[in-house]
């Protein structure tokens, strides 16, 4: 039995509460090709629940500011994590399988992740949209500390080349989508 040949990814990276799991499902709904979608947060939610702002964990520091900043610090344990998912990703993408990846890089060029994914077709999305319109966002989600998406504004995108840049605030979910797979030729 022959390998399959190696599936491909997309990467949309962008801000929390800017859409990137709605454009995820309208890229799941409107492809001919079945796509895994793998969301970072599916991935923080497998670690016990005591390493929530735990140093060992993720740490939350609210900054006393206005408006308000939730700086996030990750501990060994969710670097370990991190650094699983990515070559979870990697692995089914090498089975066969396209991958559609929901994830908040803030590490300053998104390094780990091109290293992991060395050697795949990648499509680098930037999710991108006015932090007024992210926050307003953040706030209706109601599942979110208020300040998450102002500290991670001017971090997530930093450095970080992409093949496509979309506007998450004057487009659907569903027209992302399209731009997305059109940039994949179909």
């Amino acid at each position: 039995m022959t390998a399959p040949p190696p599936g491909r990814v997309i990467i949309l990276n962008g801000v929390g509460s800017v859409g990137k799991s709605s454009i995820a499902r309208a890229l799941q709904d409107l492809s001919p090709e079945a796509w895994l979608h793998v969301q970072m947060d599916a991935f923080l939610d497998m670690l016990p629940a005591r390493y929530m702002d735990h140093p060992e964990g993720l740490s939350f520091i609210r900054h006393d500011t206005s408006p308000p900043e939730v700086e996030i610090v990750c501990g060994p344990a969710v670097n370990r994590l991190l650094a699983g998912m990515r070559a979870s990703i990697a692995a089914l993408a090498r089975s066969g399988n396209n991958i559609i990846v929901d994830d908040v890089l803030v590490d300053e060029d998104g390094s780990a992740c091109r290293l992991a994914l060395a050697g795949l077709d990648v499509l680098w999305v930037g999710v991108m949209a006015p932090l007024d319109v992210i926050e307003a966002r953040e706030r209706q989600r109601g599942d979110r500390d208020i300040g998450l998406a102002r500290w991670q504004f001017v971090r997530v995108h930093r450095n970080i080349p992409y093949d496509l840049t979309v506007d998450a605030a004057r487009s659907t979910p569903a027209e992302i989508a399209g731009q997305i797979l059109s940039r994949l030729g179909h």
